[in-house]
């Protein structure tokens, strides 16, 4: 038996490698996970080179609204767009007129006062489409592909769309899903939605940006413009058992569709598996798709939207500035060569883990009121490594606030940053989180 299903599975090798090769669609295994082939499907489709690179304005570009449209249909996702997506123009300099289109799903929230407002998960529709080079006297067309850029975002907007969907009973806040259209052409599918189409800009508390997450070999990555309460996510996220951890960077990776939300002062982050040589090229391709990798960084996301979804207070997008000359001249920690350390340990999770929440006390007058939430709190870690100008950045209460700033104030020690070899203060924001536990009945 075992003989003549060998022969069988040879016989239909030719097959399938064929039509393999014709649709350069990424190898299927039998062990795949079910969230890894549909991945592989959605990159598939979006990638194709029918699309001709999903160009703005294109029928490429529609086809791919259309099928990001289909799925969220499939998965059972309200749509807040009409059939075929919520259609805008964008006037050329030629004079004409270029065509493109937003779709956008919309997850509600459970909680009766918060679910009025809005997180915003978004990933870009468009690539740049095709180019005729000459090549040895004769034309040839090359297709941008965009597998990576930006198939794969589209993928995970899905996949992440139908994760919450199923487990909406525990998001507090609404989540909207939009693939935005005509990004490459200065964002224009985002400032659409913000600016004309989408009535309850004001509502809108965060918005996470899904753009190039296909190449996690070459890192995962975080970038949320420095905005301490985004960032604060990660660093709680980062004392919690996940798949992948992103690292957050000062420096921005892409220019995207966040950059529209910033404009209207609405708190982002953008997650992306960074630079990679196929880049606007013909290369990208779905032969450089990790998969697996997709799979462990869908997990992290969906938490990461879980806990921004759930917060008390919406995250802020200008946070309070220390004043005073203590934090003149101090680095950022994030910024430093060399981190500061916490008993052998340079996240920050390590320091809230074994130290803060060891000794933070909940105040009785803070227990009595039911006042709970997260003190965002500032210090420096100066160059002989002691905690100083402790302070708080974000406030919840005036009880909640002492109690922080008391135990952070009496760290032991640090092992100082280090920026260009050299010892630098460090100037570092952590969020103390003091949650209230729900009684049994």
């Amino acid at each position: 038996m075992k003989r003549l299903l060998l022969i069988s599975a040879l016989a239909l090798m030719p097959v399938l490698l064929s039509a393999q090769f014709r649709s350069g669609a990424a190898y299927e295994d039998l062990d795949d996970s079910e969230t890894v082939a549909a991945f592989k499907s959605h990159v598939r489709t979006l990638s194709a080179a029918h699309l001709e690179g999903r160009k703005a304005g294109s029928e490429g570009e529609k086809e791919a609204a259309q099928y990001v449209e289909q799925m969220f249909k499939e998965y059972g996702i309200d749509l807040l767009t009409p059939s075929g997506g919520d259609i805008f123009g964008i006037r050329k300099e030629t004079g004409d007129t270029l065509t493109s289109r937003n779709v956008i799903g919309f997850v509600e929230g459970y909680d009766k006062e918060l679910r009025n407002d809005y997180i915003v998960v978004a990933a870009r529709l468009d690539n740049i489409g095709t180019m005729t080079m000459t090549v040895d006297g004769r034309p040839v067309e090359r297709v941008f592909y965009g597998a990576n850029g930006n198939a794969s975002g589209l993928a995970m907007l899905v996949e992440l769309a139908r994760m919450v969907k199923t487990n909406s009973i525990m998001f507090r806040r609404s989540v909207l899903f939009a693939a935005f259209g005509s990004s490459n052409e200065t964002f224009a599918g985002a400032w659409y939605f913000l600016n004309r189409s989408f009535p309850e800009t004001a509502k809108i508390d965060a918005m996470v940006n899904l753009d190039c997450l296909g190449t996690g070999y070459n890192g995962f990555y975080a970038y949320s413009g420095s905005n301490m309460d985004m960032n604060a996510i990660v660093n709680t996220l980062a004392g919690e058992l996940q798949p992948i951890r992103p690292e957050l960077t000062s420096n921005e990776i892409y220019p995207s569709d966040h950059r529209a939300f910033y404009a209207k002062e609405i708190p982002s982050i953008v997650f992306t598996t960074g630079r990679y040589p196929e880049h606007n090229t013909d290369r990208d391709t779905q032969s450089i798709i990790d998969y697996e990798m997709m799979e462990r960084e869908l997990e992290y996301l969906y938490n990461y939207v879980f806990a921004l979804a759930n917060l008390n207070v919406a995250p802020a997008f200008r946070s309070v500035k220390a004043q005073g000359s203590a934090y003149d001249g101090a680095v950022p920690y994030y910024q430093c060569d060399q981190r500061p350390v916490f008993l052998n340990s340079a996240d920050p999770a390590q320091f809230l883990d074994k130290w803060v929440y060891q000794y933070l006390k909940y105040p009785e007058a803070a227990l009595r009121e039911g006042i709970q939430g997260q003190v965002m709190v500032q210090f420096i870690i100066d160059k002989d490594g002691k905690v100083t100008d402790v302070r708080v950045a974000k406030s919840v209460s005036e009880e909640l606030d002492a109690e922080a700033v008391k135990v952070i104030s009496a760290s032991p020690k640090w092992k100082p940053g280090r920026k260009n070899g050299e010892k630098v203060r460090t100037s570092i924001t952590l969020p103390v989180e003091f949650k209230l536990e729900k009684k049994r009945k």
